[in-house]
């Protein structure tokens, strides 16, 4: 089977060389880590006999490992930990949340000799997947290694699911010698089970990012934050991690909303998901006739103290590009209201978590399957507000800044949704404690 896998990861290379090597050239990206690509991965202390290794593709998967690995730390102090990514945006966020304690590396590609490869120099004792980043190859070595594989923070989106029941045969090779799914809801249990997961090794432990949300009304840095952007009495629409097509939306309902009177202070920060897309939302900005306010440039001092407190200060410069990377949650911090972007595009929706667990009301499009169980519990306890399209999103927006009391409760319910489900990280390390235990 691994040699019938190899052959079709040839073909699919072969097929995207063009466009990496296209984004390498104009974005800058993939340029990193090839040696651990390839399997070249040597643990921080080789002298440990007993090593995790935990798996988390992209920011949102690393962000929700924190408190995982915090407790996985506590209680199994004895074990090394090494940390795998996949993304240039993730092994970034991985370095410098975990990169000062634990040996950080990208995911090698899934051939089999490059997964062998990883295996011997890694030599772990149980493997960590966070989501669904279940590799044929990974699992087939593992398997034949004798080596514990463990779904955590299990989720299957609608896309996936479909994906895999085109290969259920396949797919049910894969999937039943997993050793443990720990799923975040009886849904995504089922999509498991009916994919090929023996039901008895699929349990229902809740969802972690729920447990890595901070439920906190104060960001730190979000008053130097303030201060550097002339934040003051007025309101802030912070739209966050939007995705492409959608920052016009933003433009246009802002735009239609300063026209009215009773929103001319209203101001707009606008947080692109992607860094490679920083220049291109700065032009749509200016093209949509507002005047630019870079954050970047007034973080990083590479703008003159007169002209920057000239662009904050102007009436005619309200939108504001966040285009540095770490600083979402602070300008979260400040909103008076949230748009969670990648919801009005087909892109799943970035961390609504996050957003709500900052009490703030927060607002996202139809596009959720991402955190579906999550915009479920919003919605149904008044905690958060879907919108369809940019005529909801004005709407939804006139309500939200007219009715200061609407407002709150949105955001008052939304912080306590989070926190009633908060409880994940502790099912998860207990049941990894009874795998280890009985290995």
């Amino acid at each position: 089977m691994r040699f019938l896998i190899d052959c079709i990861y040839l073909l699919a290379a072969f097929a995207i060389t063009p466009t990496v090597v296209y984004r390498m050239v104009r974005y800058g990206r993939y340029r990193a880590g090839w040696p651990n690509r390839f399997g070249k991965i040597a643990r921080k202390d080789p002298a440990l006999k007993k090593c995790i290794w935990l798996h988390a593709v992209s920011l949102g998967e690393v962000n929700a490992a924190k408190t995982l690995v915090e407790e996985l730390e506590n209680r199994f102090s004895n074990f090394e930990i090494v940390i795998s990514t996949t993304t240039d945006t993730g092994f970034a966020r991985a370095s410098a949340v975990f990169g000062a304690n634990y040996k950080v590396f990208y995911f090698p590609f899934d051939f089999s000799c490059t997964m062998r490869r990883a295996f011997h120099g890694i030599q772990p004792a149980i493997c960590i997947l966070m989501e669904l980043e279940v590799w044929p190859n990974f699992v087939l070595i593992a398997d034949q290694l004798h080596t514990p594989v463990i779904v955590v923070n299990g989720r299957m989106s609608d896309k996936s699911f479909s994906r895999y029941k085109k290969v259920k045969p396949f797919a049910k090779e894969i999937f039943r010698k997993l050793s443990l799914t720990l799923a975040q809801t009886d849904e995504y249990a089922q999509r498991f089970i009916e994919i090929g997961c023996p039901a008895k090794k699929v349990i229902i432990t809740g969802s972690l990012k729920y447990d890595t949300a901070q439920i906190t009304d104060k960001v730190e840095g979000a008053d130097k934050l303030a201060a550097q952007l002339n934040i003051g009495n007025e309101k802030l629409w912070v739209a966050g991690a939007t995705g492409p097509g959608e920052e016009q939306i933003i433009l246009d309902v802002y735009k239609q909303l300063t026209q009215q009177e009773q929103f001319s202070n209203l101001r707009l920060a606008i947080v692109p998901r992607k860094p490679e897309r920083f220049d291109e939302v700065a032009q749509l900005i200016e093209q949509s006739g507002f005047n630019l306010i870079r954050y970047n440039q007034i973080k990083n001092n590479t703008t003159k103290k007169s002209n920057i407190k000239q662009q904050v200060t102007s009436n005619e410069s309200r939108v504001i590009l966040g285009d540095t990377m770490g600083d979402l949650r602070k300008f979260y911090s400040l909103a008076t209201v949230i748009f969670a972007g990648r919801s009005l595009v087909p892109m799943g929706s970035s961390d609504i978590i996050e957003a709500a667990a900052l009490g703030k009301c927060t607002i996202f499009g139809p596009s959720v399957f991402n955190f579906q169980q999550t915009a479920d519990d919003l919605l149904a306890a008044q905690g958060g507000i879907m919108v369809k399209d940019k005529q909801d999103l004005l709407e939804t927006m006139q309500k939200c800044l007219n009715e200061p009391d609407f407002t709150k409760k949105i955001a008052r319910n939304g912080q306590n949704v989070i926190r009633n489900n908060q409880g994940a990280t502790q099912k998860t390390v207990d049941r990894i404690a009874k795998l280890l235990n009985s290995a």
